[in-house]
């Protein structure tokens, strides 16, 4: 039996420009940081020759060709095991909520093969292996960032260059910096699942076709990414937290589908509340509202009141830096 786990994610800044179509012309940076959300992988013999899948469904297949679920079919595919294994899927958040979820869940996957077959793969591999299957196999309109996070953890700064390579290195910044990030930042679940493909499709489009408005809009929030490294290096928290507010008016600006009337709402009544700022995490619609305010005032009891009575769900989250790993192999 293997048990594989990998987190998900939050971005900080510079969301959006790890897709192909804007990096391979301008290049791409951002921020983000692997959170203790995790999916988790169980793998194990099967008895029979048979491919026992189960995850919100359940699939006892005889090839890998008839598998329905489209990465657990591309893994087993790429990996090369077409027979005889159960896998089991768990996860702490669901699927469609922002954090990077199917990501988290493809890169503990292909831990979890490469494990049962007794391969050794470092966890770069393992990133690139999912960007491999999610971009190039299934054809996500989806960037690299969360394939990275998934299997790096840590809080990582992400440099896309043209050529597709993906420079990654930490944030350089103290313990107390980033546990003063962590205790100010809150996570609150809308209540709405939501699928980034359309979205991210837009984007992905509007890039291919040099839109002026939308390269414009992702030079902007490049240049957040890199001007929220410097305030965080420099230990000005506070400073995070209003780009955080300007990284989510000029995201907006990319799709009528990026907030909704109950995130409208919600985001003016914690402004008015004390937050200093914050976004919809991943590509919008739903899925968790991020924000950042200064706990040393009581702001943070009071948002977190606030945002329960508009019917959100709070939750605590600490940053991992363990990325992709086995549990247990035995």
């Amino acid at each position: 039996m293997i048990l594989s786990r990998a987190p998900t994610r939050i971005t900080l800044g510079g969301g959006g420009t790890d897709l192909k179509s804007y990096y391979s012309k301008y290049g791409g940076f951002l921020i983000a940081g692997a959170i203790d959300k995790y999916c988790n992988i169980l793998a194990s013999k099967r008895f029979y020759d048979s491919i026992r899948l189960s995850y919100s469904q359940t699939e006892i297949r005889n090839s890998v060709t008839e598998v329905e679920h489209r990465i657990f079919r591309a893994a087993l595919e790429f990996t090369g095991i077409d027979r005889g294994i159960e896998l089991h899927s768990a996860a702490d958040v669901p699927a469609g909520c922002g954090l990077g979820s199917s990501s988290s869940f493809t890169v503990a996957l292909l831990n979890a093969l490469h494990a049962y077959k007794k391969d050794f793969v470092t966890q770069k591999q393992l990133a690139e292996e999912a960007c491999h299957i999610e971009i190039d196999v299934l054809g996500e309109p989806i960037g690299k960032q969360d394939q990275y996070l998934a299997a790096l953890g840590g809080v990582i700064c992400l440099t896309f260059e043209k050529n597709g390579e993906v420079i990654a290195e930490p944030l350089r910044v103290s313990r107390e910096v980033l546990d003063q990030v962590e205790g100010n930042t809150l996570l609150f679940f809308t209540g709405k699942e939501r699928s980034a493909s359309d979205i991210l499709a837009e984007q992905d489009t509007k890039s291919k076709h040099e839109d002026p408005a939308m390269i414009d809009n992702l030079h902007q929030v490049k240049e957040i990414g890199l001007e929220t490294r410097r305030c965080l290096e420099n230990g000005q928290t506070n400073a995070f937290g209003e780009l955080l507010h300007v990284h989510w008016e000029a995201k907006k600006k990319r799709s009528q589908r990026m907030s909704s009337p109950l995130v409208d709402e919600c985001y003016e009544v914690a402004r008015k509340s004390g937050a200093i700022g914050g976004k919809l995490i991943g590509a919008g619609g739903g899925g968790f509202l991020m924000l950042y305010c200064d706990s040393a005032n009581g702001t943070r009891a009071r948002l977190i009141e606030k945002m329960q009575k508009l019917g959100l769900r709070w939750e605590r989250f600490h940053f991992d830096f363990e990325g992709a790993k086995i549990l247990a192999n035995t």
